[in-house]
């Protein structure tokens, strides 16, 4: 009498791990995606259209043109990340860090950077329009300036009180 293999997925036993094929893998859980998940689609040159980052640790990633259209990254930590030449059009990054970023050459129209740390941002040559950003801590004129001539923003810092 001959035993039938069940595959390692189909097996009944709750202890089994299971074993995902990464090249087979969906990214479409509902849930943020994660830094390796991130990592694993650059190297696929795979599209990040309204990918869900939120929240997360994405510190020092080339997005270089990428096409990251309505993605979110609320929250999401950007420090040193690159995105070059990246379409970013209604993406948000509302309250995201994104210190010392580079966003040269991107399309960032209808962008929102609401509360978002763009403290060393440089945006030259970027698309800004309808672009929401910090305006109390950030002079627009200061932004206009990086998409000029690749100045660094500097952000003003944000008083503890709305009476100081």
């Amino acid at each position: 009498m001959t035993r039938r293999k069940t595959p390692a997925s189909t097996s009944s036993n709750a202890n089994d791990p299971l074993v995902l094929d990464p090249d087979k893998e969906d990214f479409s859980t509902g849930r943020p995606l994660t830094r390796k998940q991130v990592l694993e689609m650059i190297r696929r040159k795979e599209g990040f259209e309204e990918a869900d980052l939120r929240g997360c640790d994405l510190v020092g990633i080339a997005f270089d043109g990428a096409n990251l259209a309505r993605a979110k990254f609320a929250e999401a930590n950007l420090s040193r990340c690159t995105f070059k030449g990246a379409i970013l059009v209604g993406a948000s990054f509302f309250g995201a860090n994104l210190k010392d970023c580079s966003l040269e050459d991107a399309n960032l129209e209808d962008t929102d950077f609401d509360y978002a740390n763009l403290d060393g941002v440089t945006f030259r040559g970027a698309k800004i329009r309808k672009a929401i950003f910090p305006i109390r801590r950030i002079p627009l004129k200061d932004i206009q300036d990086s998409v000029r001539t690749g100045k660094r923003v500097q952000m003003e810092a944000m008083p503890l009180d709305e009476d100081e």
